[in-house]
């Protein structure tokens, strides 16, 4: 016989139960069946027979997926998920669950309620059926509990106790004694006890903090650092990158978990996202470091310095490494690179024609599109897809990409964990946690684990590099000091001062600039970037646009020790080589909150950031307007769509870019945002009266708001939307 199947899905509506709603989806399955024999008599061509001589049934079952319940309905249905044709749901729930619930809340209800498998209180044997059903139930929790060890073990790891860990064990030695399963969290423990507590300065032990006994910081030798052959350097950065982002642990990259990590209670909190993001930080201060640290050097040197950067860049892009990629493309924008103009006139037109084409990854164009596109394309890829141009920087790639071949090396790919930290934060800030009868809302679940399992696939990706560490580079890369904010403008200042009155004669300095300025404007007009001192208090821009801190996909990481700090990457419409600035910042933005200026940061524009960071406790998330259902499209900011929009808010007093995101809708008068305002930054919200929301329309005009006005309509649409909360004189 042959078969052919055809499937067919229909809406079936919603259900809903004590404590549960599901979605119901009819899936309607057409079997098509026919005997080969005889089918050339019967008139078929080969083994297909006419339709009169064919036979077709139906096959209709019913796939049921919870959409929202109780925390026992949630964990109850990790038993009978399976049997309702949910397949994905033990995965989603295990990758999303601490945004609700605590390990050992789960793991009680799992082993306490559900798998109490006492047959009989009198000793009487059991009948037939319940033995089965009891046996049938210690399978499915087995299942669950084996996902749970090969998914997140980390869960277990709470030291001293490992409370968890052994309340499993104990279970394990009462129903599956023996079993490998038993064997496997003993051996668990044993690794857990036996393991140092990892602080978060321990999963980045490459970094310039990871000095070795009798080294100390120095600001790099120009010529050690030429000694570095331009692959070494990508692949030892690369390496670095690696290592770390393997240790990421999904749910860590959760809105609700990374947005409370500045709490004071929570300092330890992700220790693997902020080693990547100390990571991020130290490639492009050493960027910065290296070109503006030695204050001797040529204008012709400092341009070579440049030009070995962006072709680092390049190869980072050959290995599939957008992390370093994003940094060292931010260090080249940040103020006190960007606007040593003269210096970059020395850089030679193929190089700038590359660092163009690289920049243009991480364009804001339809929300990041190209680099998450690119992303996505070379996930699972072997080796990277380059397309260029410029013939010189096409052939240079084919050649580097064919000894990568011949080699036979497979490369993963890393990416800028930005970009999934702050959709995950708009995931967060759009959509409630609880929906009506107080469910939580395993929908936003859903939507979250579809950004998760892209970090998972990436990490499972990054098992087929084989980078070798090398030692003197690591060292090298270590021992750098990073230049302070007033150090870096102060050596810009001096290097553009001294090329001013360097060799350079009027006309040869006007064939540069319009070279320049035709291979990045089209036109022989060339306009320096504006320039403006750092302030005193750390803020991050400088000159030219200043309207945004750290958009969803485009803000760098920004991180020290301390405190998680965010610079506003800061472009200027007359500058040249900002043509596809990193930094600009007209997309799908929700970072909540970030303060503008790294204190011993070498960059103040395009320059390193952090994804996501909410200074101050989340409110309750009930409190928070949110549609009835997900949304299709999430609300963003800049643009009303759907009867919502989301807004930033920042204190009067401070700078415009410690801000906190807030979703609004066309329900909302001021004093609900207010409130909301005055919770996401700390204060008392019992306060509303004494504080009023005004618009920023320009720097010297305010759209003030009545008492009870409705925000999202009278709002001025057109201009940025930036909210100060200011208190009453």
């Amino acid at each position: 016989f042959s078969f052919s199947w055809q499937t067919t899905f229909q809406d079936g509506g919603e259900e809903v139960e004590d404590g549960a709603v599901y979605n119901v989806t009819l899936k309607k399955v057409q079997i098509q069946q026919a005997a080969n024999k005889g089918a050339r008599w019967l008139g078929g061509e080969g083994d297909q027979l006419p339709p009169e001589h064919t036979v077709r049934q139906y096959e209709t079952s019913k796939i049921r997926a919870i959409k929202a319940g109780t925390l026992e309905k949630l964990v109850e249905n990790l038993l009978t998920a399976f049997g309702d044709a949910d397949f994905s749901y033990i995965s989603i729930f295990l990758a999303t669950y601490r945004a609700f619930a605590s390990p050992r809340a789960v793991l009680e209800l799992l082993l306490d309620r559900f798998g109490n498998l006492d047959t009989s209180s009198n000793g009487e044997v059991a009948n037939l059926n319940s033995l089965e059903s009891e046996m049938v139930l210690r399978a499915e929790i087995a299942s669950v509990l084996r996902a749970w060890l090969d998914q997140c073990s980390e869960d277990f790891r709470e030291p001293p106790d490992y409370m968890c860990l052994l309340k499993l064990l104990d279970y394990l030695k009462s129903n599956m004694p023996n079993s490998d399963m038993e064997s496997r969290v003993q051996n668990l423990l044993k690794q857990f006890q036996n393991q140092e507590v990892e602080a978060v300065d321990g999963f980045c032990s490459t970094s310039s903090s990871g000095l070795v006994d009798g080294e100390e910081l120095e600001i790099s030798n120009p010529e050690e650092f030429s000694s570095f052959q331009d692959h070494v350097v990508a692949e030892q950065l690369t390496y670095m990158d690696v290592m770390l982002f393997r240790k990421v642990v999904p749910y860590h990259c959760l809105g609700s978990i990374w947005s409370q990590r500045d709490k004071k209670e929570n300092k330890n909190l992700a220790p693997t996202i902020r080693a990547t993001i100390t990571q991020f930080n130290a490639v492009t201060k050493c960027v910065i470091s290296t070109i503006l640290g030695t204050r001797e050097l040529k204008i012709q040197q400092r341009a070579k310095i440049i030009e070995k950067w962006i072709n680092i860049a390049h190869e980072c892009r050959i290995l599939k490494n957008f992390s370093s990629l994003r940094a060292i493309i931010s260090a080249l924008q940040s103020n006190s690179i960007y606007r040593l103009k003269t210096t970059w006139m020395f850089v030679s037109k193929d190089v700038l024609l590359m660092y163009e084409e690289l920049s243009e990854i991480f364009s804001d164009h339809d929300n990041y599109l190209t680099s998450r596109e690119l992303l996505m394309k070379e996930a699972t890829s072997k080796f990277a897809n380059l397309d260029s141009s410029e013939k010189e920087n096409q052939k240079k790639s084919q050649k580097r990409l064919q000894l990568q071949k011949t080699k036979g090396v497979m490369q993963g790919t890393v990416p800028y964990l930005g970009t999934f930290l702050t959709d995950l934060i708009m995931l967060d800030t759009a959509l409630q946690d609880y929906v009506e009868g107080g469910l939580i809302n395993f929908e936003k679940r859903r939507r979250e684990f579809e950004v998760i399992a892209q970090i998972k696939l990436l990490q499972s990706s990054c098992n087929s590099y084989c980078l070798i560490p090398d030692p003197k580079f690591l060292q090298w890369f270590r021992r750098q000091r990073h230049l302070t904010e007033e150090e870096s403008y102060k050596l810009s200042r001096e290097a553009e001062s001294a090329a001013d009155t360097n060799i350079l004669s009027p006309k040869s300095q006007k064939s540069m600039v319009k070279r320049i300025s035709t291979l990045f404007l089209g036109t022989d007009v060339f306009t320096p970037p504006k320039e403006q001192p750092p302030k005193s208090s750390p803020v991050g821009g400088s000159s030219g646009e200043s309207t945004d801190s750290a958009s969803v996909s485009s803000c760098e990481f920004n991180h020290s020790e301390t405190e998680d700090v965010c610079v506003t990457p800061v472009s200027s419409p007359d500058d040249p080589l900002k043509k596809s600035s990193v930094g600009s910042d007209k997309g799908y933005d929700s970072d909540k909150g970030s303060i503008s200026s790294d204190k011993g940061s070498g960059c103040s524009k395009g320059s390193v950031s952090d994804p996501g960071s909410d200074g101050g406790s989340i409110p309750p998330r009930d409190s928070d307007p949110a549609p009835s259902s997900a949304p299709r499209a999430l609300p963003v900011y800049n643009r009303q769509s759907e009867g919502s929009c989301i807004i930033r808010v920042s204190m009067d007093g401070l700078h415009a870019s410690v801000y906190k995101s807030i979703l609004i809708t066309n329900q909302d008068r001021i004093p609900d945002v207010t409130q909301r305002a005055l919770l996401k930054h700390n204060l008392e919200p019992d306060a509303v009266e004494d504080y009023e929301l005004v618009q920023v329309i320009s720097e010297d005009k305010e759209l003030v708001f009545p008492r009870d006005a409705n925000v999202f309509y009278g709002m001025n649409s057109h201009v940025n939307f930036d909210f100060i909360l200011r208190k009453k004189a």
